[in-house]
């Protein structure tokens, strides 16, 4: 197993040993965990859009976020790692969410990203040449139009299982809202 197979399919075990750190090392305020929760529903709010577009191992989708980054779900979870960070208000914390989210997620999109040319070959090719790989493009897009049926979906969004990292942020928020109060 290489590097790459290995944080792929280790990296939401690792994510809730790092949870774990991350929750004895919080220092949370009541103000913390607010803002957090505001930047995080951010990311949310990205991960659910592009998870109603995307179509595992179906289809290259490039259509709704997916013109505008090749991995808007990453992205996403870049900006719920902040809003988790921003709510457990220790510097530590923020470090080691900074570390794991570059090390882990560089190298799941690098294993992605071959699986998707050795599956769609030269048309993944000019899509990974006109679509930036995490940071959005905000103006403009090099991709054709959609089509038709390629739009978002609220089934997709539960195929996709998204809901998921809503409940699990959730339960973080509560988790430091508890310990906020214990510590009053």
């Amino acid at each position: 197993m290489t590097a790459l197979d290995f944080f792929a399919r280790w990296r939401v075990r690792l994510g809730y040993l790092l949870a774990i750190v991350a929750l004895w090392l919080a220092r949370p305020s009541l103000r913390s965990i607010c803002l957090g929760a505001l930047v995080g529903a951010l990311g949310l709010a990205i991960r659910a859009y592009a998870a109603g577009y995307l179509h595992k191992q179906q289809v290259l989708t490039m259509t709704g976020p997916y013109a505008r980054t090749r991995n808007p779900l990453y992205f996403g979870s870049c900006i719920l790692a902040i809003g988790a960070a921003v709510a457990m208000n220790s510097s530590w914390v923020a470090v080691l969410l900074l570390v794991y989210f570059a090390l882990v997620y560089s190298m799941v999109m690098r294993r992605e990203e071959m699986e998707l040319r050795q599956q769609h070959g030269s048309a993944f090719d000019a899509y990974a040449a006109a679509v930036p790989l995490f940071f959005p493009r905000l103006i403009g897009s090099l991709i054709s139009p959609p089509i038709a049926g390629s739009g978002f979906s609220w089934v997709q969004y539960r195929k996709n299982h998204e809901y998921q990292a809503a409940i699990g942020f959730l339960l973080l928020l509560i988790g430091l809202l508890v310990i906020w109060r214990l510590r009053f």
